[in-house]
């Protein structure tokens, strides 16, 4: 896996966009729609208190082009990824955000470190015999009561399933089901496990966000959101 993501470090977001062009959206309104669902989850959270005070790790962060949406809105921004090359291109993209590599076994974190966690559309390419241990990782970097968000593609929604198809480093991609990642967070410790979907409509304004927030109970959404608390 290293190595495949070092080889797209440069060309990243293209081979992305190439895969989802038969949608007519860009790139940039899936990340959108991802930083709202992050930051909802938060606001249904008030224990954690404002974003400004919370320190945030993006587990996975790959080029870090999820970064520009959340710096500045946390206290602080940390990503971390196998890729070692997508880190220092992450790096020189976002001097705000303190990057690091890691094995893909041990987050190069100490333990309760982190208020809010972030997975995106990562799980699925960690082998599935290594979930479980994945999920007990992320709970060991968290705060008690801190938040973990697993964002993943639903393998129920047949356009998804056509974008995974047609992106060339998802080719051995095992897609993550909601149930089971609510039962490996159970697994891991965690508590409070919910899920929503979203990504139903290709709009952004604010009927259309409002219906989002209506259907995220249906198992339809192009991705859905897995949230939990250490």
């Amino acid at each position: 896996m290293t190595q495949t993501f070092d080889s797209y470090k440069d060309n990243y977001r293209d081979v992305v966009q190439s895969s989802i062009d038969f949608s007519g959206l860009e790139h940039d309104f899936f990340m959108r729609a991802k930083a709202r669902v992050l930051f909802e989850a938060i606001a249904a959270r008030p224990h954690l208190g404002a974003p400004e005070t919370l320190d945030y790790l993006d587990v996975g962060c790959g080029v870090g082009s999820f970064h520009p949406l959340v710096v500045g809105r946390f206290a602080q921004v940390s990503g971390c990824d196998v890729s070692g090359e997508s880190v220092e291109k992450a790096t020189a993209a976002n001097a705000e955000v303190v990057y690091r590599a890691y094995d893909g076994k041990r987050l190069p974190y100490d333990d309760g470190r982190f208020d809010v966690l972030t997975t995106i559309c990562v799980v699925h390419h960690v082998p599935p015999a290594e979930w479980t241990a994945f999920f007990a990782e992320l709970r060991r970097v968290l705060k008690p009561g801190g938040i973990a968000c697993v964002i993943e593609h639903n393998p129920f929604n047949p356009l998804t399933r056509l974008a995974v198809a047609r992106c060339p480093f998802d080719e051995d991609a095992v897609l993550l089901a909601p149930r089971r990642a609510r039962g490996l967070f159970a697994g891991a410790g965690f508590s409070a496990v919910t899920t929503r979907q979203f990504l139903f409509l290709p709009w952004e304004n604010g009927p259309a966000l409002a219906a989002e927030r209506a259907l995220a109970w249906l198992p339809f959404g192009a991705q859905y959101l897995a949230v939990a608390e250490a």
